[in-house]
């Protein structure tokens, strides 16, 4: 007879070669696939979001040389508070998680407004306009937008407030 403790590794051992395999195999069968699916990145070959590095930029585009303050975080890590001169950016570049889950936000603010908003999220519209790997955001006078990079064109996407 065999003993609990050894069907126990057994199993285990056994989920473990699954799971290394369908690791490995699963960006064969995505790359070996023909037709970009509809709505989606739309290259030839599919490539896995979490393999690939993104980066985030805050731009300030304010009028009269107004300084911005930026302070941006995800679950993980602060990247800290940075006063950002009219016509420069704040940037940094990150991987995905593997499972999931990867969110980064930002509080920006100048004279007697500020707006916090999330900047990346896992979302096949963010993925798109931010063309699968470089979202931007600009501070303007009126707004904080998103540049749809698709499209070539910008959104209004967040309101500043008072205090």
């Amino acid at each position: 007879m065999v003993s609990t403790k050894t069907m126990n590794s057994f199993c285990k051992n056994i989920m473990f070669f699954i799971l290394i395999h369908a690791i490995a195999i699963i960006p064969l069968i995505a790359s070996s696939s023909s037709e970009p699916d509809q709505g989606h990145h739309d290259d030839n070959n599919m490539r896995f979001l979490w393999f690939d590095k993104w980066q985030v930029h805050v731009v300030n585009d304010l009028s009269n040389k107004k300084t911005l303050l930026v302070h941006c975080k995800s679950k993980d890590d602060d990247l800290g508070i940075h006063n950002i001169v009219a016509g420069t950016e704040y940037n940094w570049k990150f991987r995905p998680r593997v499972f999931g889950n990867t969110l980064f936000w930002c509080h920006l603010a100048y004279d007697n407004l500020h707006a916090a908003f999330d900047v990346y999220w896992e979302n096949e519209a963010l993925y798109y306009k931010c063309d699968y790997n470089d979202c931007f955001w600009i501070a303007r006078d009126d707004g904080i937008y998103l540049k749809d990079i698709r499209n070539n064109r910008v959104e209004h996407r967040h309101s500043w407030k008072l205090g």
